[in-house]
């Protein structure tokens, strides 16, 4: 079987009892044609060894980020930049968390954090430690990074008594969810998209700003979604609290107007999805700090920003599917149907942000897909999976 072969696969060996296992995955992989690299971490060393892992693989195992004759013969840039794919097993609390805040301070966190390829991680710790809110929170953050999970499984822990969610798959589940990435088709390879995301920020003086709640998850999830449908994505973005896919080419802006040129200078684009919830209006902004008077608050004079939807709905480069976003505090759906009209664009992906059903910046929505035919009524879910569900649209549109 060579359903592998000739791909370039990096395993990132972590510190769990689990690591015993990899050496049996990556046979399986060697035997199905893979080129296959290893990675261990520090408390990798305490479960298996590198001659073993080296033995196997064919290959020298690469260990210390500051070890200058490894650096010299294949630097962590190349590790992270040459594999068609890279595997995280075991995929430990500590590492997902240590990933999930960009860390780099070894090799292994500074390959992941250094490459733009994609990462599927194995996960494997107690039970209670899965659990744990902080761990969900790092895996839901991976997700919107667009990494790919496979696993934990249920079943006894190493520690007797314990028992539960938590076990790694095992090497032939993983073998399984990489001949699955290996085999996926990728619908949108050859288009180009553009997606939006995150807040603006308009400068009232030079400390002070205007501003909105979004956090950027939407559009930044919408980005790795189709970045792993195989289009070419540049993610532009304003002031988001997480950082941009590893999978996608990010410009960081701060104010509408920086948004507005970014788009048009990343244009011509088959797809653009503006994600972003962009300031309205710009102040007519002063050159120091404004200070407190007697007389009162100063008088802002606000200037109308650029309709950077409405924009490309008219540019001479008009994207072959243009979708913008509504946030809505009120009659939803009727207010989108009106946006979609008046801005020219195909769809619209309305979503509700009243107090009610979940202000701005939150980890899920609910949301319609508006289009000049029909209104489509999505169940609350998270925004990976709603970026997944409009890539899917996307891949239907282009079929």
């Amino acid at each position: 079987m060579d359903t592998l072969k000739d791909r370039r696969i990096l395993v990132v060996i972590g510190g769990g009892i689990a690591a015993y296992k990899v050496l049996d995955l990556i046979r399986r992989m060697k035997e199905r044609g893979a080129a296959v690299r290893a990675v261990m971490t520090g408390s990798a060393h305490h479960f298996i060894t590198p001659l073993a892992v080296s033995a196997i693989t064919g290959e020298r195992v690469h260990t210390d980020l500051f070890d200058v004759e490894g650096e010299q013969a294949i630097g962590h840039i190349r590790l992270a930049r040459e594999p068609d794919l890279i595997v995280v097993a075991p995929a430990t609390a500590d590492l997902m968390a240590r990933m999930a805040h960009g860390h780099a301070g070894d090799l292994a966190t500074a390959v992941l954090l250094a490459t733009d390829k994609p990462v599927l991680l194995a996960p494997a710790m107690n039970p209670h430690m899965w659990a744990n809110p902080a761990t969900q929170r790092n895996v839901e953050r991976l997700r919107q990074d667009g990494l790919l999970f496979v696993g934990p499984a249920s079943g006894e822990m190493a520690e007797p008594g314990e028992a539960g969610l938590g076990r790694m798959a095992e090497p032939a589940e993983i073998l399984d969810a990489i001949e699955q990435h290996a085999s996926r088709p990728t619908p949108l390879s050859g288009l180009r998209a553009i997606v939006t995301s995150g807040p603006t920020h308009e400068p009232i003086d030079p400390v002070r700003y205007i501003a909105n709640r979004s956090s950027g998850r939407q559009g930044h999830a919408i980005a790795a979604a189709l970045a792993a449908a195989g289009a070419d994505v540049t993610l532009v973005t304003g002031p988001a609290e997480i950082p941009a896919p590893p999978s996608v080419r990010a410009i960081a802006v701060e104010t509408a107007r920086q948004m507005q040129k970014a788009v048009e200078e990343a244009l011509p684009a088959d797809i653009v999805v503006a994600a972003a919830a962009v300031a309205d209006w710009h102040v007519d902004a002063v050159a120091s700090k404004l200070k407190k008077t007697p007389s009162g608050p100063p008088a802002l004079a606000l200037l109308e920003n650029p309709d950077i939807l409405a924009g490309l709905a008219q540019h001479p480069l008009r994207p072959r599917l243009l979708i913008g976003f509504a946030a809505e505090t009120e009659n939803t759906v009727e207010n989108a149907r009106e946006k979609l009209a008046r801005k020219g664009c195909d769809w619209i992906v309305a979503n509700e942000v009243s107090p009610q059903s979940g202000v701005l910046g939150g980890a899920r929505n609910k949301v319609h897909l508006i289009t000049r035919e029909h209104v489509e009524a999505w169940p609350e879910m998270s925004k990976t999976d709603v970026a997944a569900r409009l890539t899917a649209h996307i891949v239907s549109h282009f079929k």
